[in-house]
Order: C-alpha cells, then structure tokens, then sequence
C-alpha cells in the first residue's frame, strides 16, 4: 500500500506523510526510542527495543511492500515528527476484516495537528485496503488522545484497569476503542 501527501494542520504546519521507506530506518530508529522515553502512554520503553538500524529498515521495506499494512512517517521540515501504523489482526478468515492502529508523536510537535492528520491518513489506508473495523488501545489518563480518536468516530468498547503496568505509575488502565469503516 503506497501513501504519500503534503497536508496543512489547523495550526499552518507544512506536514509530508508517506510511507517509510529503508532509507528512513535510522531517523525512524531514533524517533521511536525519543518519543518512548517521552511519554507513559506508549507500549514499551526504548531500552525494550530490540531493533538496531538494519533492522528497523528491513521492517519499513516490509511494510512499504504489504497491500494492507502500512508504516507513516510525518516529516516537519525534514524531521520525522511522528509514525504511525496499520496491522492486521491476523491472516485468519475470522479477523481479517480487523486492524489495529499505533501512533506516536515527538513531544515538542504535540498539539500542532500531526497526530490527526496521520491517525485520518491511517483512517484512509485501512479503508483502502477494505478492513471492516480499525481498533486502538489507549491509555485512560490519555485525554487528549481520546478526544482526537472520538472526533474521528472511535467508540470505547472496553476497559482494562490492568493494561498496562508503568514502571512510573503503577498499573495503568487502557480502554480499547474501534472505528467502524
């Protein structure tokens, strides 16, 4: 699946959204480990990543390559900004119709309109590849996450009060949230 534009957040912000490619895997690299130590909210801590640069590109080929998996990078002046993703739910018949989707931002471009445009540039891609249904787990104390998601049409579905277990916060409780297509 091949995704590539240029949007204009609310906030005047020249934002490029394509599809990763090997040649992004260390800035990609890099960003993932910045924008895991930046906040509680994401699954893993950067020193739980297991990926060296090669790897991380090889990953982003696969990705660039799959007709219905897709990895966004948002460049801000060159910069990657902030990723995001779609992946199936499994190859079986019984959920193929199913994707989940992750998102993380740098911090210092948070609230500038990049998370929207690459959760709706997601929105688009899932819809193109024909999934039913795009699913999410977010952290409960994550507000503003939940905001944009609910003015994208997600609905809560469910609760965990263990989801997660912070090294920070103690247990933190994720609510799983579903777009229909």
């Amino acid at each position: 699946m091949k995704y590539d534009q240029t949007i204009i957040t609310p906030k005047g912000l020249a934002v490029h959204i394509r599809n990763g490619a090997a040649s992004d895997g260390s800035a990609v690299l890099e960003n993932f480990n910045l924008t895991h130590a930046e906040t509680d909210y994401l699954l893993s801590y950067p020193d739980e990543n297991h990926f060296d640069a090669e790897q991380e590109s090889q990953y982003l080929e696969k990705k660039s390559t799959s007709p219905n998996e897709i990895e966004l990078i948002a460049f801000v002046d060159g910069k990657v900004a902030g990723t995001a993703g779609i992946d199936a739910i499994g190859a079986q018949y019984k959920v193929t119709h199913r994707a989940e989707f992750g998102i993380s931002i740098l911090k210092e471009y948070w609230g500038l309109g990049i998370g929207r445009a690459l959760m709706e540039a997601c929105i688009h891609c899932a819809k193109t590849a024909g999934y039913a249904q795009l699913e999410l787990e977010v952290v409960a104390e994550n507000a503003r996450a939940i905001s944009m998601y609910q003015t994208a049409g997600f609905v809560e579905y469910g609760r965990n009060p263990k989801g997660f277990r912070s090294r920070n916060a103690g247990y933190q409780e994720l609510i799983s949230m579903r777009l229909e297509l």
